[in-house]
């Protein structure tokens, strides 16, 4: 069994987009640290996203806030939720973190991780044929998830052309 980690970013793009159930059938448990449940939980967060995290899924394991020390100073620049999720990482010896932030990203590879974001994991579902790609990146532009047009463009393209 994959041990996954999850920061903020993919919950909550994918609770907006209506494609969280995802995270089980592709995962089965993830894990989130204290800092990720409260920064969905924030009083700024969408109703979409407070309501899903007062109702916890029962595959999303709430872990303590993991003592900071073993992070590098690269780690500790990150905002609260990515921080805790990279220790958190490396506490449960994961196989996988679930990022969107570059810098975070960047952080998570250097460290050792596994790590990818929203649209990888859409691209991922799509091809396992759980998601259609399109409309899911069509309900994603409507938020404000940040990305290159350019990009989801492309991922597009690559999807249509495994199709054929």
């Amino acid at each position: 069994m994959r041990v996954v980690v999850a920061d903020t970013g993919p919950l909550n793009y994918l609770v907006l987009i209506g494609e969280i159930e995802l995270l089980p059938r592709l995962f089965g448990r993830i894990f989130v640290p204290t800092a990720v449940r409260d920064e969905l939980a924030r009083a700024e967060a969408p109703t979409l996203i407070k309501a899903w995290i007062a109702a916890l899924p029962a595959w999303l394991s709430v872990e303590p806030n993991p003592d900071l020390h073993t992070l590098n100073a690269a780690a500790m620049a990150l905002d609260e939720g990515e921080r805790n999720a990279i220790a958190l990482a490396k506490m449960l010896g994961a196989d996988l973190l679930l990022i969107d932030e570059r810098e975070g990203v960047a952080v998570a590879r250097r460290e050792g991780f596994a790590a990818t974001g929203t649209l990888s994991l859409l691209d991922l579902a799509a091809r396992r044929r759980m998601v259609d790609l399109a409309a899911a990146f069509a309900r994603l532009r409507a938020t404000s998830f940040r990305h290159r047009p350019e990009l989801l463009d492309a991922i597009l393209a690559q999807h249509t052309q495994r199709q054929r």
